[in-house]
């Protein structure tokens, strides 16, 4: 009932022991706190909280428009509905290294297990789109060490995120992760590989853990969990992935009510009210106060 009966600091060392096993962990993206307890309910590993989506939730473009303030309250939302670990993405860390260093403090507040900075310039783009700029490698490494002597708690996970692959090639990709886990990244999402071969050579470059991102449309092909395992991933995002399918379903849905004036045709798509009663735990509430839940399923 409520919240999430794990603490913040349980999760983050949840998520330590997870990565600590070598086996790769499975976050999907919540765009919700709701879909975020539903990850959960389907067993997976922890959830991931998309930039891209926490904008597009606002209606807005993935171009550094949305602010810390923002980002931290949505994150905290979602990152207390789940027993799971929350992964965030903190853009560029909304500023200078002092910027960066609250950013840290003030997602670690809200309850999430870590977060990923790039070294994108601002305005940042997607990671997939063409265009991309990057900061010079001095400017990109006072980001990672602001953020590490940030934090408070020293299982909250430090990730850099490096968009340089697009830019300058997968050699400058792997000199770059290299000089990141030097200046104390816990560890690396190394943004649009384009093959396996691409994320085994960064594999083979750095010890620490590395994260696939699965975004559909984009620059990588989208490999199965087995074929990330097996060159040595830790951790893969899907996280646009059940916006995409929400907002897919809502415009036919939509279209359906333009059409026919009815969602009959629709019912066999919809979650169940009953369904909908479960994951949020109706029942729950019942127990605690017989006045809220009034209704038979």
């Amino acid at each position: 009932m409520l919240y999430s009966g794990k603490s913040p600091a349980d999760k983050r060392a949840d998520l330590r022991a997870a990565l600590a096993t070598g086996r790769l962990l499975r976050f999907p993206g919540a765009f919700n706190p709701l879909s975020a307890r539903l990850i959960e309910r389907k067993g997976f590993d922890g959830v991931y909280i998309s930039g891209a989506v926490l904008a597009a939730d606002l209606g807005l473009p993935d171009i550094g428009l949305t602010t810390l303030t923002e980002v931290a309250g949505r994150a905290r939302q979602i990152a207390r509905m789940t027993d799971l670990p929350a992964l965030v993405d903190a853009d560029t860390g909304f500023g200078e290294p002092m910027n960066v260093a609250r950013t840290v403090q003030e997602l670690e507040d809200a309850g999430l297990a870590g977060l990923h900075i790039e070294d994108q310039v601002n305005p940042k783009r997607c990671g997939h789109l063409d265009g991309k700029q990057v900061v010079d490698e001095q400017t990109a490494l006072q980001r990672i060490r602001a953020a590490v002597d940030a934090r408070r708690d020293p299982n909250f996970l430090v990730m850099a995120r490096t968009d340089i692959r697009a830019v300058d090639g997968l050699q400058a990709a792997i000199d770059r992760a290299k000089a990141l886990v030097d200046a104390g990244a816990d560890a690396i999402f190394p943004e649009a590989m384009t093959t396996l071969e691409e994320f085994a050579a960064v594999r083979a470059a750095v010890d620490v853990p590395l994260l696939a991102n699965m975004t559909e449309f984009g620059k990588s092909e989208l490999f199965t969990v087995q074929q990330l395992a097996d060159v040595g991933m830790n951790l893969v995002i899907w996280p646009v992935s059940l916006l995409r399918l929400a907002m897919g379903a809502a415009v036919r849905g939509l279209d359906e009510l333009n059409e026919n004036g009815s969602l009959t045709g629709k019912l066999g798509d919809m979650q169940h009210r009953s369904e909908l009663y479960d994951l949020i735990d109706y029942e729950g509430y019942n127990r605690f106060d017989s006045s809220v839940f009034d209704f038979t399923l």
